[in-house]
Parts: C-alpha cells; structure tokens; sequence
C-alpha cells in the first residue's frame, strides 16, 4: 500500500488541477440587423404603374395610371419616362435616361399618416443627396408649396455637392388620411432636365374617383 501512495497522489493532483482549468470561451459578433422599411398605407394593394403612351411630338401621354385600389391617385407620365413594376413598396416607378447612359429613377410611394412631418421628410431627402439638414425656421423657404385637383402639394429641389453630384426633385401631398411621395432622384443634369416635366407631372395628380356631389 505504501509503494502506491505516490501514483494516487499524482493522479489527485491531476484531476485537481484539471478541474480548475478556466474554460475557453468563444464570441460571436452578430450583425446589426437592417432597419425595416417604411410600410405602404394600410388599406391599399400596390398595383404596378402602367406604360405610359408615347405621343408623336414627346408630350405627356394621354393616359392616366392608376395605381391602388380604391381611394387612390392617378397622374398622366411623361412618354419619355420608361414604366417599371411599382413592386411591394411603390405606387408607381419609372426611369429616366439621358446622355452617356445616365439614369434616374422615379418613385411614387404613399404612407400612412405624415411619417414624421415635412422636415423629417426633407432633411432625410437631404442626406441622400450629401446635403445638410435644415431646420424649422428654414423649412417655409425650402418648400415650393402648389394647388392641382384639390390636392395641396410642397415640393423641393434639392442639388446636392462634390464630383458627382446628385440631385432630388420631390413633391408630396396628403391623401386620404396618409402622404404620397413622388421623388426623381439622380445625376445632377440629368434631373435638372427634368425639371419642367416633374412640374407638368406633378399638375396631373388627381384623386382616381371625384368626391360624390351631396344632394
């Protein structure tokens, strides 16, 4: 029994030691999950945005889009603008073309209530655009404010800096308890083009049913 004493006690040594060992732990960086988009109003099925009907001399096409049903909106696209599928989030999408094969796109989007109020609305069209936010005092100066069909519109111009600038037109009206969006966005000249058609487009917006006549 004695001769056996030193094996056991290497053997307790090393189930002691063993059992105080820290265990290794492992981390995992998890990444930061994508902030969800906006949902469309509540009530309404999008509906893609039909082609446009071009028109011998380039003018606005003849035929209005109607994009939702129900209380939804209609307009009348400019021929030279290409009708894309308005897809989950739009109303209606077009692009637009230009010289050495620039693009802009065009989308219409509605959603419920104000969505955070005019400024928020701008300032976050400003930063895509690489432009500083504004603030209240400077929002009635930003805003081009117009009347077409019943609908009260603001609208903004917003050019944007550096080697390649961007620029956005946009306008908004309220409708039926939400807010519809119509945004070009893209090349700096190529938008400023387009000025003069986004002002025409932008005077067909109409509700896609008249308010019923009261007895």
């Amino acid at each position: 029994m004695i001769l056996r004493l030193p094996s056991l006690l290497v053997l307790a040594t090393v189930l002691v030691f063993g059992g105080c060992q820290k265990t290794e732990v492992t981390t995992y960086r998890v990444p930061k999950e994508k902030e969800p988009e906006m949902p469309a109003a509540s009530g309404s099925r999008a509906m893609a945005g039909g082609a446009s009907t071009p028109t011998a001399d380039g003018s606005m096409a003849s035929t209005p889009v109607a994009t939702a049903e129900g209380n939804g909106l209609v307009w009348t696209a400019p021929s030279q603008w290409k009708a894309q599928p308005a897809g989950a989030m739009r109303k209606g999408s077009y692009t637009i073309t230009g010289p050495g094969d620039a693009t802009a796109d065009l989308s219409i989007t509605a959603f419920p209530s104000s969505v955070g109020g005019e400024l928020a609305n701008i300032n976050r069209w400003r930063g895509q655009v690489d432009l500083p936010p504004i603030n209240d005092g400077e929002l009635e100066r930003a805003v081009t404010r117009v009347e077409h069909n019943g609908l009260k519109f603001g609208i903004v111009d917003l050019g944007g800096g550096g080697a390649a600038p961007k620029r956005i037109l946009g306008a908004w009206a309220p409708f039926a308890g939400g807010t519809w969006f119509f945004k070009i966005i893209g090349p700096d000249a190529l938008v400023i083009s387009q000025k003069s058609a986004f002002t025409e487009f932008i005077a067909t917006v109409k509700p896609a049913s008249p308010p019923h006549a009261h007895p």
